[in-house]
């Protein structure tokens, strides 16, 4: 059996926190706002947000304790297969790969908006074509491409640089988004007063929140990324649930903020009601002026630059973990001779992301709707492996070293499943607040096809790997008692 390639442990705590909060995070808490208050309005959005926080927190107790016993590369990966055997290990693994590597992209695509925002005529150079009704610039496709090599090379370097990074990052953008609500609340004519009504006229509260409820796996996504670098811990494993859990209360704090400060401005109604690209930096520039701009453009930055970094690492990591399990090409497995980082599934990440500028945001949006699918079934699969290893009680199946009686974290962790479960109806019952458009179910079906046509190439090779070894090559002992279904 050949030897297991492992990853330098580098990771601090509160790095890991950054790279749980920065993740979730993104370009959509500064760009969205008037967006999701026109559907549910302000105290409908913070109500959702608030719930699907909950909601995530229930899924991220099985999260913390799988991490806790198995802390290795790939998370999802490893635990689908602990229950369920190498079959659905790819399955989770194929998902969670295209909904990564779309992450990446768009918060490059969405670093380009924002430089189209600010220096709109920098940007709107060299016009190539239009696709889905987007015009397609050549400048907003080299400035995509230039912040995800930069990201690219500087995870290259090596994780705690990375880690290092995602803090600093992490750590501005916390405190531009407190600055701007403070100096909004401090304005005169802006205040409480202009949040009402707190729900849209037009619909039920209930409808409101559950909208908002609806899209907390792609607004929360991101805190899965902890067990992707678990490997690379350098404390204890046992911390990774609280990390996650601060993560998650901090990003529903700040979407709440962010909320109320752009509520805050003027009447929400009238503020959604106007056309601008940039709804919140329009409102935010025409109170605060260029200097709240500035602040809030910063935040955004960090948003992004977390968004990229967290996602890079975790694309990276799963690549790595699924090619030291030969499920893919073993290229993805080796260790960059200096920095000891897997650079192929770096750079693989990069230019694939990369890739994605030159079809038009509009078209890249569509997959990355449909990539909300693969990170709601990793969410399922994680539960569904915790609640198998939970245990009411001591039973004649019961093992001690695979087992834990805990019966109130197998109830969470039924809930997480349910939770879970729940997520993936509103996402693919029509009518439904968050159901996916037919250009995103396309694409689903395009890329499921493609996974399957991956799967029987090479089915024969994965099933003649021998438990013990795939035990080994996964999760780093040899006595795991994995089921081998197929």
């Amino acid at each position: 059996m050949e030897e297991r390639t492992t990853l330098k442990k580098t990771l601090k705590p509160h790095w890991v926190w950054a790279i749980a909060l920065g993740s979730s995070i993104g370009w959509g808490a500064f760009v969205q706002p008037t967006t999701w208050m026109s559907t549910a309005g302000p105290l409908g959005v913070i109500l959702g947000f608030s719930i699907g926080a909950l909601l995530m927190m229930l899924i991220a107790v099985s999260y913390g304790f799988l991490i806790k016993s198995f802390p290795v590369s790939g998370g999802e990966f490893a635990y689908s297969y602990i229950s369920l055997g190498r079959t659905h290990a790819f399955i989770s693994g194929w998902f969670l790969t295209l909904g990564y590597l779309c992450i990446v992209a768009l918060n490059a695509s969405a670093f380009a908006l924002m430089v189209k925002f600010v220096f709109p005529a920098v940007l709107e150079n060299v016009h190539m074509y239009t696709i889905a009704g987007w015009d397609v610039y050549l400048m907003e496709v080299i400035i995509a491409s230039a912040i995800l090599g930069i990201f690219g090379y500087f995870n290259i370097k090596g994780t705690g640089l990375s880690g290092r990074m995602q803090f600093v990052f992490c750590s501005v953008m916390v405190i531009g988004v407190i600055t701007i609500t403070f100096m909004v609340g401090a304005q005169p004519g802006s205040g409480l007063s202009n949040v009402a009504p707190l729900f849209p006229t037009d619909t039920t509260a209930f409808a409101a929140i559950i909208s908002i409820v609806a899209i907390a796996p792609w607004a929360y996504v991101g805190f899965d990324n902890v067990p992707q670098a678990a490997e690379e811990f350098h404390f204890s494993s046992r911390k990774a649930f609280m990390l996650i859990i601060l993560a998650i209360f901090f990003a529903a704090l700040l979407y709440s903020m962010m909320i109320i400060a752009t509520s805050m401005i003027e009447p929400w109604q009238q503020l959604v009601s106007q056309e601008a690209t940039w709804g919140t930096g329009a409102a935010i520039q025409g109170l605060l002026g260029n200097m709240g701009l500035v602040i809030l453009v910063t935040a955004l930055t960090m948003g992004i630059f977390t968004g990229l970094n967290g996602f890079i690492i975790s694309s990276s990591r799963l690549l790595f973990a699924m090619s030291r399990a030969k499920i893919i090409p073993g290229a993805f497995s080796k260790l960059h001779p200096k920095y000891k980082t897997p650079y192929i599934g770096i750079i693989f990440t990069v230019v694939v992301a990369a890739i994605a500028p030159w079809f038009g945001r509009q078209a890249l949006t569509w997959v990355v709707d449909m990539s909300s699918i693969g990170v709601t079934i990793a969410y399922f699969y994680t539960c569904f492996t915790a609640f198998t290893l939970f245990k009411w009680k001591k039973d004649k199946d019961f093992d001690t070293k695979k087992h834990v009686v805990a019966p109130w974290k197998k109830t969470i962790a039924g809930l997480g499943m349910l939770a879970s479960v729940t997520f993936l109806g509103l996402l693919l019952i029509p009518g439904s607040p968050a159901a996916l458009g037919i250009e995103s179910l396309i694409a689903l079906v395009i890329w499921i096809a493609l996974g399957v046509a991956f799967y029987l190439a090479n089915r024969t090779e994965l099933n003649n790997i021998p438990k013990e070894e795939l035990n080994y090559l996964i999760l780093g002992s040899k006595k795991i008692e994995a089921k081998n279904r197929t």
